[in-house]
């Protein structure tokens, strides 16, 4: 691929001034935001109440306990959170059959169709950010960053996305709110 079809060589001097990995992946990080919470405002919040629903339906998390640790989100936080999307019809929490202490949290039927439908329109979101991209390169793209967040998560499994967003977003916001 040539320089003009947008491929630049990965190399210092071919970089614009001021852009390195943390401000290319800011940047992308900021819009991914703003348009994912844009298609997700309907959602009990956003994109933070999405990925709770998405755990909750794909992957095996027994306990809200497991949940918490899973998404590295403090049990306190959780538990308005849940609140919400009980509230919502979205999930709800039973008590755990094995462990009576211990509450299972369930998507519902009416959760799993909505979680069908945010992430048809989390995947059109993300496909109007990456749009600068050819679709091959969108495709690596994902896949490398996917590769990179589960080898910083194996090896810092304590390092929590939610900070990490919140610290990349607060600047914006700050900046916005200026006069």
């Amino acid at each position: 691929m040539s320089a003009a079809d947008g491929d630049r060589p990965n190399r210092p001097e071919h970089r614009r001034p001021g852009t390195n990995l943390g401000w290319s992946l800011a940047t992308v990080l900021r819009r991914w935001h703003e348009h994912v919470e844009e298609a997700l405002g309907d959602l009990p919040h956003g994109s933070r109440g999405y990925h709770i629903l998405g755990v909750v339906v794909h992957d095996d998390v027994p306990t809200q306990g497991a949940l918490a640790t899973r998404l590295v989100i403090d049990r306190s936080v959780l538990t308005y959170l849940l609140d919400d999307l009980e509230t919502a019809g979205l999930i709800e929490r039973q008590l755990d059959p094995r462990d009576r202490r211990a509450r299972r949290i369930v998507a519902t039927e009416h959760g799993r169709q909505v979680l069908a439908d945010a992430e048809r329109r989390v995947a059109h979101a993300e496909e109007h950010v990456l749009a600068g991209l050819p679709e091959q390169q969108r495709d690596m793209f994902r896949a490398a960053a996917e590769r990179a967040a589960d080898a910083i998560h194996v090896a810092a499994p304590a390092t929590d996305p939610c900070l990490a967003v919140e610290d990349v977003l607060a600047p914006a916001s700050a900046d916005r709110a200026a006069p």
